[in-house]
């Protein structure tokens, strides 16, 4: 908890009770003294004028005036309370002492009464985070410190960044040079290397906006979307499995949603249609989960009930076989809303599930009002599982072709089993006339009766005689007749098979006149309910008209809440949505945001350190249409993002960057690693969009892309490449919970519980065991040395060159020419010894030593830091 220092210029600050005593109560003390129906030991510390009691043995909760009288200093010093919990800190009870010292003074007049539960007072709403968003003045680019130029100053974000280096008498760092900037704004905005010959176009520009071209270039290239994307589904917990504990079931149709947002990032749809698509497509396109597959046939209300897939990714084990049915829905509805609230609120209201929140105003109640704008989609007791929230996209036409194909599926299949059982009684017949004669009959007759329907006789003639059964095995019997029976099976499978491929939609609606009562839950127990409540914004953020969201219902029976509620937070007086936003992107941008907490602006969250920048760039956002490309635009065009990633100026006066005085050196993220390097090889399948690429398990244990070959006990036998599947992006391969793919996994792909709002990086040795061993690693070296040699045919000096331009966007020095020339004579002479002697298979082909040799530098050079990090 940050607090204000209790000494001034002046002398001792004088402290009030709102201010300084007030939140640190709330942190240790008010859940149990105050917010409970009966407050423990009958003391209530929400209120300074309720501290007067005189307690049980004639002490006094607060003495003003006399910290030693107190016995709420006197207990909170002997470290009797808070008896559970966090204990008040040496700094937190010098507070709290020198407030009763001062005469535990209050701000202001407290309220008459107070009913059980959080108080939320002015001082909560003047949290930073909540109060409006106002547009500041840019400052002045004059008067800058000598060795700062006004041209350097190219925009307003620089001016908002260089006042606060001012403050610390620091400087912009020098502008990195062409080569270093085009390969740091290309992996930005795509996730890609840039080319040898984009860099050469780059640098044979002379115009004064050859930088501003290839920025364009790449806002509107595909990649972008498929880039930015990823980092938007990241925070909505983005998943083609259900995560429900081991069994994390597929979602087969979680790749629409994928799709929707690449689409909405490429068309730079502005994010106020965005978040409205994605909070209430469904209320959009005029439905409910009756009408829905009829709705799913019309393209444009098509896509607005896939983005409500949004609403449905978090994990949810409904149709999985969950123990407790009830525990789960409700499990599932807590991890949405964990969603919905840190993505786009940036707020823990989760926190406050099963009691008020122990930092934030946000009270138990209002957490459950919050969630009463989303309860009639999702409906607890009345809940439809994953699978009864899918709608086919079959028209009528290919519906009736199906069908028609199943029909004589069905007939067919109906052939072989006659088919079988004509065979199997020819086979009896034969086999039954082996029997002694008067055990003939009867064996016929326990034959013909069910199997559970046979007298204890029947079952002891048929264990007698299990041979001349003939009913079940007819391969056992005549594996001609066997062969006729599959041959006429395949002609089924065969047919089946040309019917028109049915796709589903993955939707949130609700089900019309349905409407569930919503209630607070004791301790967050769904079979405690308390009192009911009516769906409203959180009340420290709401404004009158959204205390409580009560839209009338639409034509098509849905309670219009969902859209009320995306209508208030995009349009334009919300505090949250538009900082929150902007803060992220600055922190894709920047590798850290202007709030270090991007899913916490609360209390506990980091302070902004440039809030009249985040202010601007959130009133910029929205007053242009809320479209996202401008502003990107404006941030990679900055001199704060030019910068060198080196500057000792600015590493010594401020070593975490929070500054921006240089551009934070950045390991390439998980996706970027591996997509850059098959885009090396010349492997890179840019296939866009579509259905996710499988992965398996392999005999090592890793997962990689592929299909498992498995053996009847259900073990994998080996993993079948699927062609050039295996080298898409990997924003199209498959996510599943519980198994990420190794190589992503280990450069720090999220795990999504539920989702993720910033990931993690770290240096670790399992990275460099996986780039000294990894088959991924050692078949793409070994395809990239193979393009090397065919661009640069005996010529290993430019296949050396070719290399560094392709990877690190630099021409080699002399030096390290020298030394990889001198590593690939040392590596083709080892592969040669090594082979030298070995009897090979004949049909294997023949060792090519430079070949080997060439792969193992391109393995060199795919492992190094200058290919792994972006500076």
């Amino acid at each position: 908890m940050v607090m204000a220092p209790l000494w001034t210029h002046a002398g001792p600050r004088e402290l009030t009770f709102e201010r300084d005593v007030r939140p640190i109560l709330k942190t240790h003390c008010t859940h149990c003294h105050g917010e409970e129906e009966k407050p423990k030991g009958g003391v209530d510390l929400r209120l300074r004028r309720f501290m007067d009691k005189t307690l049980e043995d004639g002490g006094h909760v607060v003495v003003p005036g006399k910290p030693e009288a107190s016995e709420m200093v006197l207990l909170i010093r002997e470290g009797e309370m808070p008896k559970k919990g966090k204990k008040v800190s040496p700094e937190e009870l010098a507070v709290i002492e020198r407030w009763v010292e001062q005469g535990a003074r209050t701000a202001r007049a407290e309220p008459e009464s107070m009913a059980p539960g959080m108080l939320i007072t002015e001082e909560d709403r003047a949290w930073w985070s909540f109060r409006p968003v106002a547009r500041p003045a840019v400052p002045r680019a004059d008067g800058q410190t000598p060795n700062a130029a006004p041209s350097r100053v190219r925009n307003p974000i620089d001016a908002f960044v260089l006042a606060k280096l001012r403050e610390r008498q620091l400087d912009f760092a020098p502008d990195a040079d062409q080569r270093t900037l085009i390969r740091r704004v290309t992996l930005d905005l795509t996730g890609l290397l840039p080319t040898p010959p984009e860099v050469d176009a780059f640098l044979a520009d002379q115009g004064a906006n050859a930088y501003e071209k290839v920025v364009d270039r790449l806002l509107a290239s595909s990649a972008y979307g498929e880039r930015w994307a990823r980092h938007w589904l990241d925070v909505v917990g983005y998943a083609d499995s259900n995560g429900f504990m081991e069994v994390d079931s597929p979602r087969p149709h979680a790749w629409r949603y994928r799709d929707y947002v690449i689409r909405a990032f490429n068309a730079d749809k502005p994010w106020k249609q965005f978040i409205i698509e994605q909070l209430a497509g469904d209320e959009l396109a005029g439905v409910t989960h009756a009408d829905t597959g009829q709705a799913v046939l019309d393209l444009q209300r098509r896509d607005d009930l896939i983005a409500t897939a949004f609403l449905r990714m978090g994990p949810d084990g409904t149709d999985d076989g969950a123990p407790d049915p009830k525990l789960a829905r409700n499990q599932t509805i807590a991890e949405e809303m964990k969603i919905v609230s840190s993505s786009l609120l940036g707020l823990t209201v989760a926190c406050a599930q099963c009691h008020d929140h122990r930092y934030d105003p946000i009270s138990q109640a209002d957490y459950y009002r919050f969630r009463a704008i989303f309860d009639p989609a999702y409906n607890w007791e009345n809940w439809r599982n994953p699978s009864q929230r899918l709608y086919s996209l079959y028209t009528p036409e290919e519906r009736a072709k199906a069908e028609e194909i199943e029909k004589q599926v069905v007939e067919i299949n109906l052939e072989a089993k006659a088919m079988t059982k004509k065979f199997l009684d020819e086979i009896f017949e034969k086999e039954v006339v082996k029997l002694p004669e008067e055990e003939r009959e009867p064996y016929r007759a326990a034959r013909a009766t069910a199997e559970k329907e046979r007298t204890p006789e029947q079952k002891a003639l048929i264990k007698k005689y299990p041979s001349a059964l003939a009913l079940y095995s007819l391969n056992l019997y005549d594996d001609a007749a066997q062969k006729k029976v599959l041959a006429k099976t395949a002609e089924g499978t065969k047919l089946r098979e040309t019917k028109p491929p049915e796709g589903r939609v993955m939707a949130l609606t609700e089900v019309g006149g349905k409407v569930p009562e919503s209630r607070v839950m004791n301790r967050g127990d769904h079979d405690q309910p308390k009192q009911a409540v009516e769906p409203g914004e959180l009340t420290v953020l709401a404004s009158p008209e959204t205390a409580v969201i009560k839209p009338e219902p639409l034509p098509s029976g849905s309670t219009g809440r969902r859209l009320a509620y995306a209508r208030w937070l995009t349009g334009g007086r919300h505090p949250m949505v538009a900082r929150v936003l902007m803060n992220r992107i600055w922190l894709h941008h920047f590798g850290r945001g202007i709030v270090n907490t991007p899913g916490d602006f609360g209390v506990l969250g980091e302070r902004p350190t440039h809030p009249e920048l985040l202010d601007w760039l959130a009133s910029e956002f929205m007053d242009g249409g809320w479209k996202l490309k401008p502003l990107q635009r404006m941030m990679v065009l900055s001199t704060t993002y030019r910068q060198v990633s080196r500057s000792e100026p600015s590493l010594k006066a401020d070593p975490e960057n929070k500054l921006f005085a240089r551009f934070k050196l950045q390991r390439l993220d998980a996706e970027a690693v591996r997509d850059s390097m098959l885009a090396a090889a010349g492997t890179l399948n840019r296939t866009p969009f579509g259905e996710p690429v499988g992965i398996a398990r392999d005999l090592s244990g890793r997962i990689v892309v592929g299909k498992e070959e498995l053996n009847n006990n259900k073990d994998v036998l080996k993993v079948v490449s699927l062609g050039r599947d295996d080298f898409r992006r990997s924003i199209y391969v498959s996510v599943r919970r519980k198994q990420p793919l190794t190589v992503l996994d280990t450069f720090d792909e999220p795990t999504m519980v539920p989702n993720c709002e910033a990931r993690n990086c770290t240096t670790v040795a399992p990275q460099s065991l996986l780039l000294m061993n990894d088959t991924f690693i050692l078949d793409t070296a070994h395809a990239m040395a193979a393009r090397l040699r065919d661009e640069s045919p005996g010529d290993a000096r430019g296949q050396i060159v070719k290399a560094w331009r392709t990877l690190y966007s630099q021409e080699p020095k002399e030096n390290d020419l020298f030394r990889s020339l001198a590593y690939l004579a040392e590596q083709t002479e080892a592969v040669r010894s090594y082979h030298h002697g070995i009897q090979h298979a004949p049909d294997a082909p023949p060792p090519d030593p430079q070949l080997e040799a060439l792969a193992s530098l391109c393995q060199v050079f795919l492992s190094s830091n200058r290919f792994l990090y972006v500076e």
